[in-house]
């Protein structure tokens, strides 16, 4: 792991604990750290952290103001950080399910939600069980026993229900029209190759690699994969309507498979 990230990480279970005590039972480093695929420059650093019982509000915003950038400086992008009660990491639950979120980051806007009804549906409701899911299976233990052991994976009805919902979710960005490249279009394709991936092999794989095995299986979009990943490493990306075709395949085919 980087040495400014495990430093970081590190100070960041020690304000966790200051907060909620004994309450706070588990901390996991999940997204690209959890997969191994961590680019310094490019890449957030995403935390669970799991707690015994219901957090106060009190507590909730003092936790979020312990670990704002402001407080605790992110040595990447920002930080994406929720906090689940461990009956709800090991429910299984399609549904958002958290106690507090905050986002935060030199390159990041800040964000604190304190309940998932203040979540705007627009944001998307998909994310955290598919977070979820990814730290079952490979989610690298701060604090707490092993993450299979405490995040259960959802059914996969629920998954096939959620990756539709987030292809979905991405087809509505707005991207430029034009042949032009389209910075971002790398993240847009790279993330659809992730959940076919998803679904045709049954592992999570970080977004490069998940290209990789896309092209593996002979995919007839391998010119646009191929940019996708050569953009992750500072190459140009592919334009946006490239990337919005190769997305609505995935998601037809994810579709049909739910």
């Amino acid at each position: 792991m980087d040495t400014d990230v495990r430093r970081y990480l590190d100070d960041l279970v020690a304000v966790a604990r200051t907060v909620l005590g004994d309450d706070l039972v588990g901390a996991y480093a999940a997204g690209s750290v959890g997969l191994g695929a961590y680019q310094p420059g490019r890449s957030d650093i995403d935390v669970a952290l799991l707690c015994a019982e219901p957090i106060p509000d009190e507590a909730k915003r003092a936790l979020v103001a312990g670990l704002r950038h402001e407080a605790l400086p992110c040595p990447a992008r920002g930080l994406e950080l929720v906090v689940y009660r461990r009956a709800v990491a090991a429910s299984g639950t399609a549904e958002p399910g958290f106690e507090v979120e905050v986002n935060t980051g030199a390159r990041m806007a800040f964000r604190a939600t304190y309940d998932p009804a203040d979540r705007p549906v627009a944001d998307g409701h998909f994310w955290y069980a598919l977070d979820r899911s990814i730290l079952h299976q490979c989610g690298h233990a701060l604090l707490g026993p092993p993450a299979a052991e405490v995040f259960a994976d959802v059914t996969p009805a629920d998954l096939r229900r959620l990756l539709v919902d987030a292809l979905g979710w991405w087809l509505a960005l707005p991207t430029p029209a034009g042949d032009e490249p389209a910075p971002g279009a790398e993240d847009a394709v790279l993330g659809a190759c992730r959940s076919l991936v998803r679904v045709r092999h049954g592992r999570w794989l970080a977004k490069t690699a998940a290209g990789r095995r896309v092209l593996a299986d002979g995919d007839e979009a391998a010119p646009v994969i191929e940019r996708a990943i050569a953009a992750r490493l500072g190459g140009t990306p592919p334009s946006g309507p490239e990337a919005r075709a190769f997305q609505q395949r995935v998601l037809d085919e994810v579709a049909r498979a739910a």
